[in-house]
């Protein structure tokens, strides 16, 4: 978050220290579900976090926590943290220069690998066949695992094709799980798809009460590509913690405004 936004009154160094459970960043959009989020346990809510099924068949926790801006001990505690209270899903990228935290984060949490769904992202500077081997091998190596549970195309810039090739051999050679994108617009998946022999799982785009992506959700329903949003909370912006409209739902069902945002984009 740009310090010049930053809501009055919040310590983001001790929040982030001590408010892991309420700093997610991603959330899967499945329809269907009769899961509730919004417990007032919120503990034993991250202990049963369900799963959604991608298109190839994998499944993948429908909450997650982003670490963007996450870097150094503070990354790490905070995964640490994150992954001690429920969260599986682990969301970073090489753009956001923490991969290495985030593995710290990981190895200290004591779960084990396979227990995690972990999510990074290819940046526009290492797009193109050989530089996306090159730059997936450095992400692995920093976040000391040897496969990804998603691997995304972080923008739709440079050489797509490319990568994309490049991104399906290594999903062949099951070094990841799902291939996906991020922040394309339907058209750009159209132009994808005319050469693409494996269809993206995910499209991570920015959605929030404030943003609600109401065409892109129903061209990704249609197409078969999860939905995943980014910046749920809308990184604090707009009073989204403080809205009175917001607020006046929350009031109904005894809810706190983040309850409310995460339970909308859940049922959406």
């Amino acid at each position: 978050m740009d310090p010049k936004n930053q809501p009055k009154g919040v310590n983001r160094r001790k929040f982030l220290q001590t408010g892991s459970m309420l700093a997610a960043s991603a959330l899967i959009l499945p329809l269907g579900t009769q899961q509730i989020f919004g417990s007032e346990k919120f503990n034993s809510l991250l202990a049963s976090i369900p799963n959604t099924i991608l298109n190839n068949g994998v499944e993948m926790p429908m909450l997650g926590f982003g670490t963007n801006t996450l870097r150094g001990e503070i990354g790490v505690k905070s995964v640490s943290q994150a992954i001690s209270v429920g969260y599986r899903l682990i969301d970073t990228a090489h753009i956001y220069g923490n991969e290495e935290s985030v593995g710290e984060g990981m190895k200290q949490s004591g779960i084990k690998r396979e227990e995690l769904f972990v999510t990074s992202k290819l940046w526009v500077d290492d797009a193109g066949y050989e530089s996306t081997k090159e730059a997936f091998e450095l992400s692995l190596n920093k976040l000391g695992t040897d496969y990804l549970d998603l691997y995304l195309i972080h923008r739709p810039r440079g050489d797509v094709k490319g990568s994309w090739q490049a991104m399906e051999e290594l999903h062949k050679e099951g070094k990841i799980k799902a291939i996906g994108i991020s922040n394309f617009d339907p058209k750009q998946i159209d132009e994808l798809m005319t050469y693409a022999k494996i269809k993206p799982a995910v499209n991570q785009i920015e959605t929030h009460v404030f943003n609600q992506q109401t065409e892109a959700h129903k061209y990704l329903n249609k197409s078969d590509i999860q939905m995943e949003a980014w910046s749920p909370f809308a990184a604090g912006r707009n009073g989204i913690f403080t809205n009175e409209t917001i607020a006046s739902i929350g009031k109904k069902y005894n809810k706190v405004n983040a309850q409310v945002c995460l339970r909308w984009l859940f049922q959406e």
